[in-house]
């Protein structure tokens, strides 16, 4: 994620370019999470840029925002972020000038190495707590298939389990859990239309059920390609993945063990049937 635009309109005169803090981008963060970007993301490449500008001004180095109140809007919307993420971050100076102020209240005017010790006590905790976040989505991610497919060949399928995976990521609160189960539910959706066919699966006198009828649908198309006793218990997986999903998206209050267990569920279920489809 960049946080610098590039300005060469001094390069006709032989000027270097400059980089350009993205404020509106800033300021958007601090309000909500941004479009396509993980809010863990966004706090971590912020915080670096913090960090890195902190330390320039505390040691006679070079520094990004170093136009009026860059450094501000910055450590707002780090602040911010971090909130949303469950840190609550404590800088206790406003800009670069309150930062100064601080350093030589702290004793720390005659030593570099001080300025950068004081830096690491105020953003070292946030570093660490966004490491742990890294920790755990990495401990949490979801199934993959025992070939590990890149793709399903499913594009719909394919698409809903990214956002799907995506979502799980980001998930912090019960809502967001909620969440999850409805792109669940969308994965099965998704499924539903790409398995479904009419001409095999729709008995006489019957209408064609609707994607949103999707344990129906599913359940046809398993009865027609997984026939026989032997296959029962793969038959039974079908209906309790979608009631599984159904579940946390109704939920009042999921755990992100609950939504992970309806995710990797699903993802599993599209897995077998797209197995069970290839091999006909």
């Amino acid at each position: 994620m960049e946080w610098f635009d590039v300005n060469d309109k001094g390069s006709e005169l032989g000027l270097p370019p400059i980089q350009e803090f993205k404020v509106h981008q800033a300021e958007a963060l601090r309000h909500e999470p941004l479009l396509d970007v993980a809010d863990e993301e966004a706090a971590g490449t912020l915080l670096r840029v913090v960090h890195s500008d902190l330390i320039g001004l505390g040691t006679n180095g070079p520094v990004k925002l170093w136009r009026g109140g860059e450094l501000a809007t910055a450590q707002k919307a780090l602040v911010a972020v971090l909130w949303r993420l469950g840190f609550e971050l404590n800088i206790p100076w406003r800009d670069a000038d309150g930062f100064r102020d601080y350093w030589a209240a702290q004793g720390c005017s005659g030593s570099w190495q001080a300025r950068r010790l004081l830096v690491r006590q105020v953003l070292d905790p946030a570093f660490d707590f966004l490491d742990g976040l890294e920790e755990s989505r990495i401990r949490d991610e979801l199934t993959t298939g025992v070939t590990s497919r890149q793709s399903l060949g499913w594009p719909a399928v394919d698409a809903e389990i990214a956002g799907l995976r995506q979502r799980f990521q980001t998930a912090r609160s019960a809502q967001d859990y909620r969440d999850v189960g409805n792109r669940c539910v969308a994965v099965v959706e998704a499924l539903s239309a790409a398995v479904y066919d009419p001409s095999k699966h729709l008995r006489d006198g019957e209408t064609e059920p609707p994607v949103a009828k999707s344990k129906q649908r599913l359940e046809r198309y398993v009865e027609g390609s997984l026939a026989g006793k032997e296959n029962l218990e793969v038959r039974g997986l079908a209906t309790k993945v979608i009631n599984l999903a159904q579940a946390v998206k109704h939920a009042s209050t999921p755990s992100r063990r609950d939504a992970g267990i309806a995710a990797d569920s699903v993802i599993l279920l599209v897995n077998i049937l797209r197995r069970v489809d290839q091999d006909q």
